[in-house]
């Protein structure tokens, strides 16, 4: 971690996609076992964002650093490899392989300054999956299939993890289990970065909030702040 107590910075970030100028000068902070949410509506900007961070879609400007070295400019799978975990928004499980085969693939050795996640606390975490080791994944709904993305970036040991829209699509009692996971996840130690549209999930679980539209940092406080500003919520989250 580096001197100013955060894991994660970006500073200055600006992205395109082709010609599109999609992020403006994005900047943005997560300090360890800390879980912050980038709220905004579709299209705002925040699964870019998240891409950016982990290289997928390179800054044309800004800088990212991770536990204080630079990490902007590196491939994807180097980042991985330094312990940012990335759980994109369509999942992108190998559905003909198994849950403990999907796990197996996310395997990684121990990481200093990270949880170490075996099969076995995977399935204390998600005791969904612990039923279904064997079951192929494109057997599973779609909030088991969500759990397993989870669980094969942890067995990563990750030390930052960047969730996109962990909660979409799921039925209210696997947002209520996927919310528990990721506060067992900060006592852990592990600090979370979610987008998020679901502004009551993300109040549940979340220490701070940026608020992106249309590709710039609208608001940054506290969730308690936040919730104290109508206003903004009006302006940036309704729909």
């Amino acid at each position: 971690m580096n001197a100013t107590g955060f894991v994660l910075t970006a500073t200055g970030l600006n992205a395109f996609y082709g010609q599109a100028h999609i992020l403006f000068d994005i900047s943005l902070q997560v300090g360890r076992g800390e879980v912050v949410v980038l709220l905004g509506r579709n299209g705002a900007g925040k699964s870019t964002t998240l891409k950016s961070l982990i290289g997928l879609v390179p800054p044309s400007e800004g800088e990212v650093r991770f536990r204080g070295e630079r990490i902007d400019g590196l491939e994807p799978f180097r980042i991985a490899q330094r312990g940012l975990g990335y759980v994109p928004e369509d999942r992108r499980i190998f559905t003909d392989l198994t849950v403990m085969e999907n796990l197996e693939i996310g395997r990684q050795g121990a990481r200093e300054a990270a949880p170490f996640w075996s099969p076995e606390r995977i399935f204390r975490l998600f005791p969904n999956l612990a039923e279904m080791q064997n079951r192929p994944a494109g057997r599973m709904s779609g909030g088991e299939q969500q759990m397993l993305t989870i669980a094969r970036t942890l067995m990563g040991n990750p030390t930052c993890i960047l969730l996109d829209e962990p909660s979409e699509g799921l039925a209210p009692v696997v947002v209520d289990q996927m919310a528990a996971a990721i506060g067992s996840l900060k006592a852990e130690g592990l600090s979370v970065l979610l987008s998020e549209q679901n502004l009551r999930f993300a109040a549940e679980v979340s220490d701070r909030a940026y608020i992106i539209e249309k590709g710039r940092i609208r608001f940054s406080g506290t969730m308690s702040e936040l919730s104290a500003h109508d206003d903004v919520q009006a302006e940036y989250l309704a729909v």
